[in-house]
């Protein structure tokens, strides 16, 4: 017996997954970080297989998936580019350097470009205050990042896709 009707695998492996926390309710974000491991992001169908499984109201795993800035309810570009905005990094200048990104990518945070090779978000606070402003690119913190620094990082990840065109 598959784990949903599709036959998705990766259902089944998610199924595992709630078992070894034996279904528990309190289980919600790692079972949540699974499934995104799985699938990329949270679709409004997995969210409902997870709420249906741990029994939890729809409405709950909405709300802990969207309050979370792991958690991505849409598909994520190729590359990430994480801005940190919380007050360490906003006082020495991390608002600027999102507008930058912005301003370079066409996109406001939130978003992914229309090629799929770039999302841009923000984070309240990734925890690396000695290092502000800090940015996190595909997984990896960079301190004491400038505009210029952003604007760097963003033209290296477009370089392979100017050597396809």
């Amino acid at each position: 017996m598959t784990a949903h009707a599709s036959g998705d695998k990766r259902f089944k492996i998610l199924e595992a997954h709630i078992k070894k926390f034996q279904a528990r309710q309190d289980a919600l974000i790692e079972v949540l970080h699974k499934a995104q491991e799985l699938f990329g992001y949270l679709e409004d169908d997995l969210l409902l297989f997870v709420a249906h499984r741990l029994k939890l109201p729809p409405s709950r795993v909405y709300g802990v998936a969207t309050f979370y800035h792991f958690f991505c309810l849409k598909p994520q570009g190729a590359h990430t580019c994480v801005v940190c905005l919380g007050t360490a990094c906003y006082v020495k200048g991390s608002a600027k350097v999102l507008a930058a990104a912005e301003a370079a990518a066409g996109i406001k945070s939130g978003e992914t470009t229309p090629d799929s090779q770039l999302s841009l978000l923000t984070a309240r606070c990734i925890g690396a205050c000695a290092i502000a402003p800090a940015v996190v690119y595909d997984g990896q913190v960079a301190a004491k990042q400038t505009p210029e620094m952003v604007l760097a990082q963003l033209e290296k990840w477009r370089e392979p896709c100017k050597a396809t065109t």
